[in-house]
């Protein structure tokens, strides 16, 4: 029984599962958005936002303990210069899952990951109320008193 044990197994074993994440990571980071199925996106997010909050960190054992997961030097090197700034003021939610449908070939339902690109403003939002323009109550001819000079 595999109780108490967190994470999809998806047909593979713990060695390829963790060396396809690490490459599918690396490549999320490196071009912002990947296509993969739902269950493999779900499981990428994980990753993905521990390194982007390893980031924000900023010091020499977060870079390394990113640099343990994303095997390209390049790619650390943009997480911790570009990627992790940009989400400063953000707690949490750097990436986004939008489903695309279902694959041709094998039915496999498929989503795209991709890193989240506005940033939170300090705050509260502004709320512009909507004006409605008036439009002139209609009057009975009755109620109409001409004034004779």
């Amino acid at each position: 029984m595999r109780h108490g044990k967190a994470g999809r197994r998806l047909g593979r074993k713990t060695s390829h599962r963790e060396a396809m994440f690490r490459n599918m990571v690396t490549s999320l980071l490196d071009h912002g958005k990947i296509t993969t199925t739902d269950a493999k996106a779900k499981e990428i997010r994980v990753v993905a936002e521990r390194m982007i909050t390893l980031g924000k960190r900023g010091d020499l054992h977060s870079m390394r303990l990113a640099a343990s997961v994303i095997r390209e030097k390049s790619v650390v090197s943009k997480l911790f210069s570009t990627i992790a700034p940009r989400y400063k003021e953000r707690f949490g939610g750097y990436t986004r899952i939008i489903k695309l449908g279902i694959r041709q070939g094998d039915a496999a339902p498929v989503s795209l990951i991709e890193l989240v690109e506005e940033e939170i403003k300090p705050g509260k939002a502004k709320v512009t109320p909507v004006v409605k323009p008036k439009q002139p109550s209609p009057v009975a001819p009755e109620s109409v008193v001409v004034a004779e000079a």
